[in-house]
């Protein structure tokens, strides 16, 4: 006797919006568990490095990526996209204590 169950997403995912998808329960979007996923990591090794995640949240990020995998590769790019971006905009406009950071560090190799 075969039983099947249906699992619904958001069992274990949280939609916040187009560009964010993140595991039940935690900060941590699919992106992070699946970038390891795409490395090669299996779920064992997966789950070392989110020891907060249980396995079958990152197999069932895993399944989710498998069964959508044209759209979550378009997902990922964005992701990378924005994070790039985000990250160009920082260095761009360094808070004041980075400045201050930079204009010691440069002190200290002038002293040298």
């Amino acid at each position: 006797m075969s039983m099947m169950h249906t699992i619904e997403l958001t069992t274990f995912f949280d939609f916040i919006d187009e560009d964010t998808i993140r595991i039940k329960g935690h900060r941590v979007g699919i992106e992070h568990v699946l970038y390891y996923y795409l490395e090669g990591y299996d779920p064992d090794e997966i789950a070392q490095e989110f020891p907060g995640l249980s396995l079958d949240k990152i197999y069932a990020t895993i399944t989710f990526y498998l069964t959508n995998r044209e759209a979550i590769d378009t997902y990922l790019q964005r992701r990378q996209l924005r994070d790039e971006q985000a990250y160009q905009q920082w260095a761009a406009q360094p808070s004041p204590l980075i400045q201050r950071l930079h204009a010691f560090c440069e002190k200290q190799t002038e002293y040298k």
